[in-house]
């Protein structure tokens, strides 16, 4: 039988006192219009709701969960990309929400990102020197031009790509190439603070590997801070020092990434871990016995379900589910994991 639940508190898995980025209660919405001349505000989408998460300095927080389960928006809108409706964003103790595009320019040389789609990231129109330099010129890191080439073959360098490499255009590249260049770009004005989009995603399965190495080397070499977002959860779990969970534009599930792997406490998130298939087919047949398996499809998230987001999805789901909004809660006395089920799997009366 599992240790009891405690209700979190911050300092615990999701709220660390000291954290070089807290987010606290962010929610992101996105108005739905009707069609015709007026356009009129009819509905509101809850992209991200509530969230709070922390990034220590020199950790990977990865951010996993299905397409459309607020993974990316929630990204955008720490970075201030998307201004959210509400809730706190500090990094390094200093406030972001609220702040203007002016204010946060000196900000975004500490805040960086890299995108999704290596392919349409880059402007085709560029040299890879110049889309390289683009951010320091706007940051006037290296007002000499020789610095600044310098600066460009550093970086160049530093992603495993040559100095010879930057007259050419970015469709003269693969992919995996592509988004070296564009971690390049991301690193090029010394950031404290990564998000990654789904860096990988778009890339083959054996380009994967040399890009994520090269994330891990790099983080290393620079002292540098991820906020990992993907959808592959081998990825995340070999690069990740904790992991949240999202669905639905909420985190259900939180917690260092060992702990959430080995002993997930959200269905949802052993329902995920399910379907990773294991290179065992013994293994595999042995895991059939206690997969959980889910029906029907995502809610919309312009009307949730009431209380529990994945209660129509839950194969434990019981009508206090739908009456009552499940809170984080710590599953261990160090509150290093926490999770938002009334019904917890691995708990003895769970079915009761």
């Amino acid at each position: 039988m599992s240790a009891p639940s405690t209700e979190a508190h911050p300092g615990t898995a999701g709220e660390r006192d000291g954290a070089l980025l807290q987010v606290r209660d962010l929610t992101t919405t996105f108005p739905v219009r009707s069609q015709g001349v007026l356009r009129r505000v009819v509905g509101k989408v809850q992209a991200v709701t509530e969230v709070s998460l922390d990034v220590d300095a020199g950790e990977t927080l990865g951010v996993v969960g299905e397409s459309g389960c607020g993974k990316s928006t929630t990204g955008r809108s720490i970075l201030q990309l998307i201004r959210p409706d509400s809730g706190s964003v500090r990094y390094d103790g200093r406030e972001l929400v609220g702040l203007s595009a002016k204010e946060m320019r000196p900000l975004r040389r500490e805040l960086s990102m890299v995108f999704q789609d290596p392919f349409g990231s880059l402007d085709p129109r560029l040299p890879v020197s110049e889309l390289i330099a683009e951010p320091l010129r706007i940051h006037q890191v290296y007002p000499s031009e020789s610095d600044l080439r310098d600066r460009v073959d550093e970086l160049l360098g530093l992603v495993g790509l040559k100095s010879e490499h930057r007259n050419r255009y970015s469709h003269e590249f693969s992919g995996g190439q592509r988004q070296r260049i564009g971690i390049a770009r991301a690193l090029a004005a010394d950031p404290r603070v990564v998000v990654l989009d789904e860096p990988v995603s778009a890339l083959d399965v054996s380009v994967q590997a040399g890009v994520v190495n090269l994330l891990e080397d790099l983080q290393e070499r620079l002292g540098l801070s991820y906020l990992f977002i993907a959808h592959d959860l081998s990825v995340v779990r070999h690069i990740s020092d904790r992991v949240a969970v999202m669905y639905l534009g909420k985190v259900v599930e939180l917690g260092d990434a060992a702990s959430v792997y080995e002993n997930p406490r959200h269905p949802y998130t052993q329902a995920l871990l399910s379907a990773v298939p294991l290179p065992d087919p013994a293994a595999e047949r042995r895991r059939r016995k206690s997969r959980v398996v889910l029906t029907g499809d995502i809610p919309s998230p312009a009307d949730p379900p009431s209380g529990c987001r994945f209660r129509t999805r839950c194969p434990k789901a019981q009508q206090r589910c739908a009456d009552e909004v499940p809170v984080l809660r710590a599953s261990d006395p160090a509150g290093t994991h926490t999770f938002a089920c009334h019904f917890p799997m691995g708990d003895a009366d769970s079915a009761a």
